[in-house]
């Protein structure tokens, strides 16, 4: 069988060691100018990757990130560091608030769906050459695609932002979080039928049983699965080693709920969110039991997704100035109207409702998983990538900074 020689385990911890430094580096770089953690480590990645790396040392970027098994390996790293993210994103939200936002939570993100969604739709399908799209027969999937891609967000992202701002538990956070999820989750179905459409997806499950299958997991987990996991921690923290026990058993159903949705057709971080979700209400997950494992996680995988988010990409080659700047308004105008538009009907003030609208334009880790599925499968070209990861890398800049502007103004 097929195993990482010597030189390739080297490799691959070399590249971790490597990402690590320099996106703890860059990281508490990006404090100093008082932006968000995730800026300064998706920096670090482009420094690290084929836009600056590989363009002045082609030779040393090669021999740092080369192609074969390690990069598969390092690839499995990326995959579970997001999924880890999300599930402690997951465990952040406090349902009770959850809820108590309803009117302001469905309005919010239905109309920063929508919006968003039919403008991101109606440019590529109405003018499909400036977009680079040649392929008459998938022009429908591919409005889809960009419709999509500007509709949802970034729940990593957002986290990682509201965290680093002390806003994830207040009113507000509690609002963009909530809207985020149910985002993300009619985009993934959104999105799942675009795969369809170029048969590209579930080749097992049809759409609508995964629809069925996404909505019962997620009713089930927040309803029966949340009361059976507060009826089994006490047992978990009396009986088995703390915080150990409690620690490898909650990232255990974590990949199970994560491997779950994955094979449903969704994506697997949105089943551990979910898992995150039933697990962090229980009354007894204490908050040092959070904090463990929210530290163990933020600090050693999260970083390695952001970071390999630079990677990706050389952005100098494939940039293209007119479509990022087109891309980029459309962007902000959907998810900033939309948003706080819903926000505003929902009941909150008119400077609330733009840091709203202002918070869920963060996107970041869905746009790219989104954009490589894509580009992967002949639905997009190089260009439209690029610019929809500078798309990301500046919504995220600007997301923190324009909230905090917006929450200091006295509008009514």
């Amino acid at each position: 069988m097929d195993k990482l020689s010597q030189m390739e385990v080297m490799g691959l911890l070399i590249q971790l060691g490597v990402m690590l430094i320099a996106g703890r580096i860059f990281a508490e770089g990006a404090r100093k100018f008082k932006q968000p953690a995730v800026v300064g480590e998706i920096l670090a990645g482009i420094i690290l990757g084929p836009t600056i790396l590989g363009m002045i040392s082609p030779e040393s970027f090669h021999w740092l990130f080369p192609l074969g098994t390690s990069s598969i390996a390092l690839d499995g790293f990326v995959q579970v560091a997001v999924v880890m993210l999300l599930f402690i994103a997951g465990l952040e939200v406090d349902l009770h608030i959850v809820w108590q936002q309803g009117k302001q939570a469905i309005f919010t993100s239905s109309f920063g769906l929508i919006v968003p969604f039919l403008i991101g739709f109606a440019f590529p399908y109405l003018f499909p050459d400036f977009f680079g799209y040649a392929d008459e027969g998938k022009r429908l999937a591919f409005a889809l695609f960009m419709g999509t891609s500007m509709a949802i967000t970034a729940l990593p992202v957002i986290a990682r932002i509201l965290m680093d701002l002390n806003l994830f538990k207040t009113r507000m956070g509690m609002l963009i979080i909530s809207s985020a999820m149910i985002n993300d989750l009619i985009g993934w179905l959104i999105f799942s039928v675009v795969l369809a459409m170029i048969g590209k997806g579930h080749q097992n499950i049809s759409i609508w049983y995964t629809i069925m299958l996404t909505v019962g997991f997620t009713v089930i987990m927040l309803t029966l699965g949340r009361g059976i996991i507060n009826r089994t921690l006490p047992w978990v923290n009396k009986r088995l080693a703390w915080p150990g026990g409690l620690l490898s058993l909650s990232l255990a159903f974590c990949f199970i709920a994560a491997a779950f949705t994955e094979y449903i057709g969704i994506h697997a971080i949105f089943g551990a969110f979910i898992l995150g979700v039933a697990l962090g209400d229980s009354e007894h997950m204490s908050e040092r039991a959070k904090e463990i494992i929210h530290q163990f996680i933020n600090n050693i995988f999260a970083p390695l997704f952001f970071v390999a988010i630079g990677l990706k990409v050389n952005f100098l080659v494939n940039f293209d100035f007119w479509l990022t700047v087109v891309i980029l308004i459309i962007a902000f105008a959907g998810k900033i109207i939309g948003s706080g538009l819903g926000s505003r009907l929902g009941g909150f003030k008119w400077n609330e409702s733009l840091a709203a609208g202002f918070g869920m334009n963060a996107r970041g880790a869905m746009e790219i998983i989104l954009g490589l599925i894509a580009l992967e499968n002949g639905l997009i070209n190089e260009k439209v990538f690029v610019s929809l990861v500078i798309m990301a890398l500046i919504t995220s800049m600007t997301s923190g900074p324009l909230m905090k502007w917006s929450l200091s103004r006295k509008w009514g």
